[in-house]
């Protein structure tokens, strides 16, 4: 029988996109690459768990889900943590950012400045600009102000991402355009933290990390993972969690975050033998950003 891996999910560096297997081994992914994998027969979905601890019921977990913990483990894992906003002890600084996905999806959010820009490549940020910089909790309430003031979200189903990056603008200007706008209304809002320092508008562009521009349109995607399933593709393109694959079928796209709690073994060619469904069409734009 093959050697089953455990893949503990996709990571972006400053060469790309790694994917990281249980006990340390990474994969590092390059346009042109093959990416294939085999589902283990007889096997299941199971939480993986949190804080380096295994889940102790072994739970089943949906095959569709992008969550590969269970419940309980889900709550643990989310306990004391930034994005879960119980987390407000930090005295790290952190940027606050505007990032868009799209025409009409523009979100303001926060991360720690030792990150850098990681956390914009994993949510598949397709432009985005620092708004300032500061302790936590101020760049917590400068989130909020634009929320409040500007109806700025912090947060854009991920679904309509992936269907925006089908159509987006064809320059760098364009793409860039809706958070100029905003960015120069935000530095004009009264309210402002004054431990958080006004960072320039200096927008930085994903296309060319992503490998956008010159790649295929995808025509599905990877609905879920089935015991005894394969994948199998070259690498065209990624953007955030997502994986555009060229396989029999066309060009596939594979989100990452369907991997973590398989047991997955050696598989080639170019098919693709798991249930995949149509890549769901932009929805219509808004009428203006405010």
């Amino acid at each position: 029988m093959a050697q089953a891996w455990r893949c503990a999910g996709l990571s972006w560096t400053a060469g790309g996109p790694v994917l990281i297997w249980d006990g340390g081994r990474r994969s590092a992914l390059t346009w042109g690459k093959t990416v294939a994998f085999g589902v283990a027969e007889g096997g299941a979905r199971t939480c993986v768990g949190a804080r380096g601890n295994t889940c102790p019921l072994a739970a089943r977990v949906s095959a569709r889900s992008t969550g590969p913990r269970c419940e309980e483990c889900a709550r643990l894992d989310r306990a004391h943590s930034v994005a879960a906003d119980t987390l407000a002890d930090d005295p790290r600084p952190y940027r606050v950012y505007l990032a868009w996905f799209g025409a009409g999806m523009t979100k303001v959010g926060i991360t720690a400045e030792r990150r850098g820009s990681a956390r914009l490549l994993e949510q598949g940020a397709v432009c985005f600009s620092w708004l300032g910089t500061g302790p936590l909790m101020a760049a917590r309430r400068t989130e909020e102000l634009l929320r409040a003031a500007l109806r700025v979200p912090d947060r854009i189903p991920y679904a309509a991402k992936r269907a925006a990056r089908a159509a987006l603008p064809a320059t760098g200007e364009e793409r860039a355009a809706e958070i100029a706008v905003l960015h120069a209304r935000a530095l004009e809002l009264t309210g402002w933290p004054e431990s958080l320092a006004p960072a320039p508008f200096r927008p930085v562009d994903h296309v060319e990390a992503f490998g956008l521009a010159e790649a295929p349109a995808p025509v599905g995607v990877v609905g879920e993972l089935v015991a005894g399933g394969a994948v199998s593709g070259e690498l065209v393109a990624a953007a955030g969690p997502d994986l555009h694959l060229a396989t029999d079928r066309g060009v596939l796209v594979l989100d990452t975050r369907l991997l973590p709690g398989w047991e997955l073994v050696p598989a080639g060619g170019r098919r693709v033998e798991v249930p995949v469904r149509a890549l769901k069409e932009r929805p219509a734009a808004q009428d203006g950003l405010f």
